[in-house]
Order: C-alpha cells, then structure tokens, then sequence
C-alpha cells in the first residue's frame, strides 16, 4: 500500500519525474511548498492541477498522513529542508545534489542516524532511465564480465532564458561537479561494486560566459578505487540541433565485454531514447531498453513502509554526494 507525499521546492525540474513516478507507483500528494515564485511553476500547476500551493511548509511537515518529502528546492536549501522534514518524522527523496558542503552534509548525516529516517536523493541518470536498467541485468548476469571502468558523459544544453538567477550563483548551484558530475560518480560507484573512491583529478572551467563569472561550463573526474576507474565529463556545450537536452552516454568496459548506453538519443538517426549496445565473446548486438522498468521507485516505496534499504543504500548515497562535493572542492583549489 503505498502512501501520502509533500513536496518542498520545486525549483528544478527533476521534480516533474520525481512525482509523477512516484505517482505511478500510487502514491497520493495534494500540497506544496516553495519559496517564492519558481521558473517550473506554470508547468508544475499545468501537470500536476490537484496540488495546491500553502504559504507556510510547516502545513505539510506537521501532516501526520505525510511519509515522505520530496525536495527540488534551490540545491543549497535542500539540506536544511531534508533536515527539518527528517525531524518531523517524514523520509526524504531529494533532487541531485543532494546538498553542497561538507557541512551540510555532516548535519544531514547526523540528524539521519539520530531519527532513522530515509534520505535518497535522485540520481535519475540511472533511477529514470531503463536502459540502465537493462544495463544492470546484464551486468549481473555475467554479459561483460567485472566492470573495470566506467565512462560517463553528461552534456546539456544551456536553456539561458528559461534559467533562474540562482543558476549562474556558484554557492546557490554548487558547482558543475557537485551538481550534475553527481550522477556520473553514482554510476561508477554502482556499477563497479566500489564502496568509496580516489579523487585522482578534477577540473572545472568557464569558458563560454564570461558575463557569469561564478558559473561552470565545463567539468571532469578521473576517479579510482581498487575495484576500477572512472572517467567523468560533464559539461553545458550541447548545441541546439540535438533534439533533446543532451547526448547523455554511459560506457561500462567489462573483463568479457564492453556495454554502451546512449540514453537519451542516438545521434544521425531517427530520434530514439534508451539505445543499448552490447559487445562481448559471443554477441555484438544492439538492444532496446524502453520495456525494462525503473526498479528505483517501487522499491523506494517498499523501503518506506518495511524500513528497509532495497532501492539504494544509504550508505552508497552518503558516499556520492562526499565524493562529489569533494571533487568540486578538489577542481577549484579548496582543501578538504
């Protein structure tokens, strides 16, 4: 039986997927909350028409019908958000990243053990795409091998006038790494079986916007750890002829083979999402992926009402959003 949402921010538009899949999965939400006017909230009143809007969010935390938050405020607000809603007893999904500081971090790490509640965030590079859930069938099923390396690209396109200032505030958006290059290191992670990881390299530019002096167009990681490497490259150049918002790719080598995801199009043919193709000892085949589900949700679902941890591990999570605010640290010449 699935149960009662609130959202708090709706500042990004991941929160459209949040909702809508955990929706799908029969969850019920009729109320949100964001601080001041949001550049989604034409849409979001379009696509969800039965919430409504309160003034004061302590009207969805003090609802005692609320399991679970969702959060995709501003990303340096959502760690104080997470926080307050974990201490009135609600589990939390957040949008990436999950917050921006190490600090924030501590705190939400603290207040997570003390009341026992779930903090997820979204990385929906891999909880939103079915091509990497067909990805990971064949990765357990032996397809390729142990994965010794992963690529991930995650290109996007600018959108200028559909952004919000907070978008070009380096302590607002937190840093190309620490926002989008968080996907990436969650699917090395993941993939490659790795319970932490070396930063060996991290860098961030700006290179097309000097009228933003604080935003980053462009990002990378090489990360290692003794189950494999990882290479990440993030970065906001994908010109306007693709058709969608980015050539979002994934490369796992294996031992025994090589797996390559093109998730959300496959450029110079017909436009299409979830494009897997599989290389190994026996096959060189490519496989559609659009019928292999999205296990994130139900099992999120599950893991409110058992408190259990089938969707994610906690732990796996902590570990990301550390490694990726670590790596922006790293690229921007702060110690830490």
């Amino acid at each position: 039986m699935a149960f009662k949402l609130g959202v708090l921010g709706i500042d990004h538009g991941h929160i459209f997927g949040m909702l809508s899949q955990m929706q799908a999965q029969g969850c019920t939400c009729d109320a949100y909350w964001s601080d001041g006017p949001a550049v989604t909230e034409a849409k979001f009143k379009e696509v969800f028409p039965d919430l409504n809007k309160v003034d004061d969010r302590r009207r969805i935390l003090d609802d005692p019908d609320i399991a679970m938050i969702l959060i995709s405020a501003v990303p340096a607000d959502r760690a104080a958000l997470a926080i307050e809603a974990m201490e009135a007893g609600k589990d939390v999904m957040v949008d990436k990243p999950g917050c921006t500081t190490l600090d924030q971090l501590a705190a939400i790490k603290e207040v997570q053990a003390r009341t026992g509640r779930i903090w997820t965030v979204n990385f929906s590079e891999r909880f939103e795409v079915p091509a990497v859930t067909r990805a990971v069938e064949l990765v357990e099923q032996g397809a390729i091998g142990r994965v010794v390396q992963t690529v991930g690209l995650g290109p996007h396109k600018q959108n200028l006038k559909t952004r919000p200032d907070w978008y070009f505030k380096r302590d607002r958006f937190g840093g190309i790494l620490c926002d989008i290059g968080s996907h990436q290191i969650d699917q090395f992670l993941y993939f490659t079986g790795s319970t932490d990881a070396t930063i060996a390299h991290a860098l961030v530019e700006n290179t097309t916007m000097p009228d933003h002096s604080e935003f980053q167009d462009f990002g990378e990681i090489i990360l290692k750890s003794p189950n494999g490497h990882g290479y990440v490259r993030v970065d906001w150049f994908t010109p306007d002829g693709l058709p969608t918002w980015g050539d979002g790719r994934l490369f796992l080598q294996g031992t025994e083979g090589q797996i390559e995801l093109r998730k959300y199009t496959d450029i110079g043919r017909p436009h299409t999402t979830n494009n897997l193709y599989l290389v190994n000892g026996e096959k060189n085949e490519f496989i559609p992926c659009d019928d292999a589900g999205l296990p994130y949700f139900p099992r999120l679902v599950a893991d409110v009402q058992d408190r259990t941890e089938t969707a994610v591990g906690q732990a796996h999570t902590f570990t990301t959003t550390d490694l990726a605010i670590r790596a922006q640290m790293i690229a921007e010449g702060t110690p830490c």
